[in-house]
């Protein structure tokens, strides 16, 4: 069998596994950052080395969201203060990848977006800085799932593809 056949069933039915996981059980995982982390594993060039980038490089995104989004309700007020705080926590994000380690520029953006998005979409008080970090800690936590997945996904993939 390709490597693209197996792929492709290799993900096919672990996403069903993970929309269960999501869907049908109450641990608050969020299927769509899930298959973003599951992306992100690959885009950051799988195996070990891409699951351990993506999934650092998503803490970073995270917590610079976290942080900026407390910030923003606490400090902003006007559209242009908001759009000076998150301007400069983007100059922050892409800086840490001066560190070797934060250097996986992508999949840090991946973990700053799904951050805004869900805390924002989901009504949480910005102010309440434990409210946002649950909020961040359940991006996070599906995030690096989904990179799990990635990392599950292509170990079956290639043993399915050396078989056939």
């Amino acid at each position: 069998m390709n490597i693209i056949t197996a792929l492709a069933i290799s993900i096919g039915v672990l996403a069903a596994v993970a929309t269960y996981l999501c869907l049908g059980t109450s641990l608050g995982l969020q299927v769509w950052a899930l298959f973003v982390g599951w992306g992100s594993f690959y885009h950051s060039g799988g195996k070990t080395d891409g699951l351990t980038k993506s999934a650092i490089n998503h803490a970073w995104g995270v917590l610079v969201a976290a942080v900026t989004l407390f910030m923003v309700a606490t400090v902003g007020g006007s559209v242009l203060v908001t759009s000076i705080i998150v301007g400069i926590s983007v100059v922050v994000l892409v800086l840490g990848a001066h560190f070797p380690v934060l250097a996986t520029i992508p999949a840090a953006v991946y973990g700053y977006a799904s951050t805004a998005a869900f805390t924002l979409l989901s009504g949480v008080a910005l102010g309440d800085l434990g409210a946002v970090l649950k909020s961040a800690a359940v991006v996070l936590v599906s995030l690096v799932i989904g990179n799990l997945f990635g990392f599950v996904s292509e170990k079956i993939a290639g043993s399915m593809a050396k078989a056939a």
